[in-house]
């Protein structure tokens, strides 16, 4: 569950992140955890960070579990900056 940038065809460099919908009890969003590997700066070992993305889910069609493929977007609203482009349920 890497994060990788795709460029379009006009030109923009959009964020393009994989996660898993941890909840979609909300009306056209969800929510998607995203993980991450860090390496200690000391120890050298990898550690998994996790970070929580509010995403905008116009056909209310994720369900929990399920991993997604969200990517960044204008903001829709105060705390939604991000719509799922593909996914297995998605």
């Amino acid at each position: 569950m890497a994060a990788d940038a795709t460029n379009t065809d006009s030109g923009s460099t959009k964020r393009r992140l994989t996660g898993v919908v941890v909840s979609n009890k909300m009306e056209k969003s969800a929510t998607v955890r995203v993980e991450r590997l860090v390496k200690h700066p000391r120890y050298h070992k990898y550690i998994k960070r996790r970070k929580t993305y509010m995403v905008h889910d116009e056909s209310n069609s994720a369900v929990p579990g399920a991993t997604v493929v969200i990517e960044e977007s204008r903001p829709i609203s105060r705390r939604k900056r991000w719509v799922i482009v593909d996914g297995d349920n998605a």
